[in-house]
């Protein structure tokens, strides 16, 4: 019997960004909008992801179409940010989570992408996880305060931070959650992630200028946003719009979010994979 998407998602809500201007409306419902915002007197683009539309999927794009994510065990390296948009056929690539220097460029974190792990281990305790379960409900979990996050539970898993914002109040402490690297701590270009208090909509915010983590916090905060984190930024910042890339990357990339939706329908075997993850499959390691 075929399950049909829309049964397992969360009712629709009104949308939640008054007077902005869309870069682009896609001809179909406009479940992904990428539009130009300003808040706080920080202009940036927005990207509201419809989280209940039954056509809306998120995963996870490699470097060189990989499988899995670079480790210090094996790397499939990185790849230029154009080859990775062009490959993907999304409604929306953007930068994902840190990645090291290292000969390997070794991906920060566990990930989990279409249910399945592309980088796992048990010790993982470090900065902040976005993750989406069933039915895509969103929760953001750090581990050194929550708990280590189930991730066997998630479709989706991105971890990165430091986190901007708990239960809509801001919460900054990067120290906790391990983070040291003052190019992180510091002033940078940035890009943030979160999600409203319905968990119906995940914004994405790539940032015109370079701003401190409490800048972006209240940033986050003032658009809706209930919980978020920063996201890899610096020269990985980048963003792209309906193959159109809006923001280049400065240096090849590891690892993107990738968003798809009815304009541009996510691949069948991500598609299959939400199926099976619904009825109860679950990431193995």
């Amino acid at each position: 019997m075929k399950i049909s998407r829309r049964s397992f998602l969360f009712l629709d809500s009104a949308a939640i960004a008054k007077g902005l201007s869309l870069l682009e409306l896609p001809a179909h419902a406009q479940t992904v909008q990428v539009t130009r915002s300003r808040a706080t007197g920080i202009s940036f683009y927005q990207t509201i992801i419809d989280l209940t539309d039954p056509k809306t999927f998120i995963t996870i794009g490699l470097a060189n179409n990989a499988s899995q994510a670079n480790t210090t065990q094996r790397s499939n390296g990185d790849e230029d940010f154009s080859r990775m948009v062009a490959r993907q056929k999304a409604t929306v690539v953007a930068n994902g989570t840190f990645f090291a220097k290292n000969t390997q460029k070794t991906v920060m974190g566990n990930m989990v992408a279409g249910g399945k792990f592309l980088k796992y281990s048990q010790w993982e305790n470090f900065g902040t996880t976005l993750g989406l379960g069933m039915g895509n409900k969103p929760e953001m979990i750090t581990a050194r305060v929550d708990g280590k996050p189930n991730w066997k539970e998630h479709w989706f898993s991105l971890t990165c931070g430091p986190r901007l914002l708990r239960q809509s109040k801001i919460w900054l402490k990067p120290d906790i959650e391990g983070f040291k690297d003052p190019n992180v701590l510091g002033s940078g270009a940035r890009t943030a992630i979160g999600f409203t208090s319905d968990g119906k909509k995940l914004i994405l915010v790539n940032f015109d200028v370079n701003l401190t983590l409490p800048k972006v916090a209240e940033v986050m905060k003032a658009i809706g946003c209930y919980e978020a984190m920063n996201l890899d930024g610096g020269a990985s910042r980048a963003l792209a719009s309906n193959g159109k890339i809006i923001v280049p990357a400065g240096r090849k990339l590891t690892n993107v979010i990738t968003i798809y939706d009815g304009k541009n329908p996510a691949p069948q075997a991500l598609q299959q994979a939400w199926v099976r993850f619904q009825k109860g499959d679950r990431p193995t390691v």
